[in-house]
């Protein structure tokens, strides 16, 4: 097989995983993305200490608080504890070109906990635009409740792709739901998507909490 993956068999049919080499591959793509993301941040195109400081630190809360898991779903995706909300900071803080490479970075990290492919557009799909949508959250980055409008943002972008997943790779779990494949990759991933998204927006509701986030962005940017 390839340097990077290994085939597996079973009764649920033909998947990937990693192999060292395909571990350390990703582990220096998540660096050199960091690194490019702070370098696109700083006006002077040089690369700034604090913006990969903060993005790394983001990245951190939202791997701990993804294995915090209020509800997982069978065949995959659960609500977390906010994990969405820390890469979202990202591009509210910094921008959408720098939101949209974190969340890239963030995609390959979550692919190093928790693998699973069965093909490399389906790798992409889950991991890489799903998770760096979150970044469409620079979408709002200098806008009035910017936070709330750019993590809505975010997550819909993650809903997209992971809808599209569903709909083009997984589509065979509709059968037997009376579901067709659309209807069913839409529930399914509105389902733990949707719950997280409204819990957090209860909590970022909250005027203290909110108050918070726009005294860690000044500190962001000071």
């Amino acid at each position: 097989m390839s340097l990077f993956v290994n085939k597996v068999v079973d009764e649920w049919g033909t998947s990937y995983s990693l192999t060292g080499l395909g571990y350390g591959a990703l582990i220096a793509a998540i660096l050199i993305l960091l690194i490019l993301a702070c370098y696109l941040t700083g006006e002077n195109k040089r690369i700034e200490t604090k913006p990969l400081v903060f993005a790394a630190v983001a990245m951190a809360l939202g791997m701990i608080t993804s294995f915090l898991k209020l509800f997982e779903a069978p065949m995959g995706g659960s609500v977390t504890l906010f994990s969405m909300l820390f890469i979202c900071c990202i591009g509210y803080w910094y921008g959408l070109r720098t939101g949209l490479i974190t969340g890239f970075a963030y995609g390959l990290l979550q692919l190093i906990s928790d693998p699973y492919i069965i093909s490399l557009p389906q790798m992409i799909t889950d991991y890489l635009l799903a998770f760096g949508a979150l970044g469409l959250s620079g979408l709002f980055h200098n806008k009035k409740n910017g936070l709330i409008k750019g993590y809505i943002a975010g997550v819909l972008g993650r809903y997209l792709f992971a809808f599209l997943s569903g709909l083009i790779f997984f589509a065979s779990y509709a059968e037997g739901t009376g579901m067709s494949a659309p209807l069913y990759s839409l529930a399914y991933n509105g389902s733990y998507l949707g719950c997280e998204a409204a819990l957090t927006l209860v909590i970022l509701a909250i005027p203290a909490v909110n108050k918070a986030f726009i005294r860690v962005k000044q500190m962001a940017l000071a």
